[in-house]
């Protein structure tokens, strides 16, 4: 009888952790995309749109006054110019437009992209790196200021591109400031199924800190069925996502937009 109760009582208090466990922190997702080998020619200019927006998700927030993504819709202009053959420089200028249809411009970023490996007449291995600065208004991080490295590995040819990115984000304000990254890979694989298409996997994790990677169920991990389409004028990539974990928006759907300039 006494283990018994002790059992129901056991399990009682860890249902009620459970329940009140605080929701895993997602980052805002104003870019998600898989870096490949593409670079701007020097003296290029390049300007992209990146929307998304999440039509089910996790809608309570994790820190008093987040603003949630479930209904919202995200638009991020991304400008480019090529540098140097193998020197990039970006910003981008992320928004939002909450369920409530409330419009905030949530905060510039500035990266650098560096590819000393590249594909010739689109076909070989592509390396190199991609550092990111942000400042992010605290309702849609808790971290104002952060960091992000992204390697950038993979091979392209006329039938096949596989990219993958390991890439390691810092808190640099904040109640969750540290000198430890996140870990946050995100790989790509598609094939070509028509002349300027190709279509296939992307996916994205939150894995936690290095030194403390989070359990799989506290985990984000989302899978999206997409495709890229380049027929100028019109190029464009278009994905599916499903969140595979309870700390992962369920539904996401979004597009990259290439904007011509000329």
């Amino acid at each position: 009888m006494l283990n018994s109760r002790i059992a129901r009582i056991a399990g009682l208090t860890a249902s009620l952790l459970y329940v009140s466990a605080p929701p895993v922190h997602a980052a805002l997702p104003d870019e998600i995309q898989v870096y490949t080998g593409d670079i701007n020619a020097p003296g290029e200019f390049g300007l992209e749109l990146h929307l998304n927006t999440t039509p089910s998700g996790i809608a309570e927030p994790s820190y008093p006054k987040e603003v949630t993504t479930p209904h919202g819709w995200r638009a991020t202009a991304e400008f480019s110019y090529g540098l140097t053959p193998s020197v990039e420089l970006g910003l981008y200028v992320p928004t939002s437009l909450t369920r409530d249809n409330t419009y905030y411009v949530t905060g510039p970023k500035l990266r650098v992209k560096w590819m000393p490996v590249r594909p010739e007449d689109g076909v070989g291995h592509f390396a190199g790196l991609n550092v990111e600065l942000a400042h992010v208004a605290t309702r849609f991080e808790q971290s104002q200021q952060a960091a992000e490295l992204r390697p950038i590995y993979g091979f392209q040819n006329d039938r096949w591109l596989w990219a993958i990115n390991p890439v390691l984000d810092w808190n640099l304000s904040g109640p969750d400031r540290s000198g430890v990254p996140e870990v946050a890979p995100a790989f790509k694989v598609a094939r070509t199924v028509a002349s300027g298409i190709r279509t296939g996997l992307e996916y994205y994790a939150g894995l936690g800190r290095v030194d403390h990677l989070l359990p799989l169920h506290e985990q984000q991990h989302t899978l999206f069925l997409a495709f890229d389409v380049d027929r100028k004028p019109f190029v464009f990539n278009f994905g599916i996502g499903r969140g595979l974990t309870r700390s992962t928006d369920r539904w996401t759907v979004k597009w990259i937009l290439e904007i011509p300039l000329s």
